[in-house]
């Protein structure tokens, strides 16, 4: 509800995070209590979690928050001011778009759920930021668009998810040497919580025991999206952008003690490995430190009190929403951005209480089945976006015609 002001660059590295109060946003602000010598935060933005969102500006003083309407901006301004604060709270998606951009911004956590983080992701990249990316739409739906961005701001990306961290670690700094080096990759998944449920029950599954994770503390979205196994055809699909790969380089395999956090299989069959305990602060801190590693929080593997690492291939029928990963990416551009439109609807629906739990990928067939993407709308942003809307609108009609 201000403007951007401008004042002198501060020698420690000023970060936005974008989605502090979700998981992610948190879990980086821990991380970044560790080194307040070398970091400190320069914007903060929520969905709607007002109250957290006014500690972390007590606790950090930011110069700017922003929130997506007028009214909860206008709250947390009035009790920011009631404080002594002097953040100033800004509105809208333009904000986090000029936060992601803005000049004195050396680095973006973006940690925005959905397709809402394409805007500001892209801002950021095209501003040449150190740009820390936990938010898998903003591959899935902008692709090419992304990347085209990155490369010509000279933004330095990277991945903040723990597979994508996990191989991006086993990499050369050097990214002109990854094609010589890769043979194909290998995302590990822990299989979430129904690897071992009957299939046939699926169907009664509710919202809470889907996210119940056993391993990892997460949205309820992302939770989801782990027992459907959606989030890893997102990921899939977000690893072809990431690493320059085909859909045949990228492959998928269920670990359910989450401590291979993914695998580089070299072009000699040798086989590179990043391992640590299932904890989100090894990533945000080495996406903050690279080239070098500081302390994250994070436990230390006890090898000894491992008991088995255990690996076994993706069940297809309990997850059948994983091979429409390599499907959209071999379909017409666009129909990645169909799928994760979808299935936002679909998950959406299905924590309202309004489908159950097998419906979810049934919502995401029929979308992918009846929209077809135009050859031109995923050159813009406008055009995904108008791709986005027409999937979001397709998959509304699936929900509102299968809702129990």
């Amino acid at each position: 509800m201000t403007s951007v002001d401008m004042s002198p660059h501060s020698p420690r590295m000023r970060v936005c995070i974008l989605g502090s109060t979700g998981s992610i946003g948190c879990s980086t602000l821990d991380v970044l209590s560790r080194h307040r010598d070398r970091y400190e935060v320069f914007a903060l933005s929520a969905q709607r979690r007002i109250d957290e969102l006014l500690a972390q500006c007590l606790a950090w003083t930011p110069r700017f928050a922003v929130l997506p309407d007028a009214a909860s901006a206008q709250t947390l301004q009035a009790k920011l001011r009631d404080a002594g604060s002097a953040t100033a709270v800004l509105v809208g998606a333009q904000a986090l778009c000029e936060m992601a951009s803005h000049p004195e911004v050396d680095a973006v956590m973006a940690a925005i759920v959905g397709a809402a983080g394409l805007a500001p992701c892209l801002a950021a990249a095209r501003a040449g930021k150190r740009l820390m990316l936990a938010n898998k739409e903003a591959l899935v739906v902008g692709g090419a668009l992304f990347m085209s961005a990155v490369r010509e701001g000279g933004a330095q990306l990277l991945p903040i998810d723990s597979e994508h961290s996990a191989i991006f670690q086993c990499l050369p700094e050097d990214r002109r040497r990854w094609a010589a080096r890769i043979d194909h990759i290998i995302l590990t998944a822990s299989g979430g919580p129904f690897r071992t449920r009957d299939v046939n029950t699926l169907s009664s599954v509710t919202p809470d025991q889907a996210c119940a994770h056993p391993n990892w503390v997460m949205g309820r979205k992302i939770s989801v999206d782990s027992a459907t196994m959606m989030n890893k055809a997102l990921e899939v699909i977000e690893a072809r952008w990431l690493f320059d790969l085909t859909p045949e380089q990228i492959k998928v395999v269920i670990h359910p003690q989450s401590i291979v956090h993914s695998m580089v299989v070299c072009r000699d069959n040798s086989v590179l490995a990043q391992l640590g305990t299932p904890d989100m602060r090894v990533p945000i801190s080495y996406g903050l430190s690279f080239p070098e590693r500081m302390v994250s929080g994070a436990g230390l593997l006890d090898f000894p009190s491992l008991a088995a690492l255990s690996f076994e291939p993706p069940d297809m029928q309990r997850y059948p929403g994983l091979p429409l990963a390599w499907e959209t990416l071999r379909g017409p551009e666009g129909s990645t951005a169909v799928l994760n439109a979808a299935n936002e609807i679909a998950v959406a629906a299905f924590l309202a209480g309004a489908i159950g739990f097998d419906q979810i990928h049934q919502v995401n067939v029929d979308t992918l089945e009846s929209v077809l993407p135009q050859p031109d709308e995923s050159a813009s942003i406008e055009g995904l976006i108008a791709l986005d809307t027409r999937a979001r609108r397709a998959a509304s009609l699936t929900v509102e015609r299968i809702a129990r």
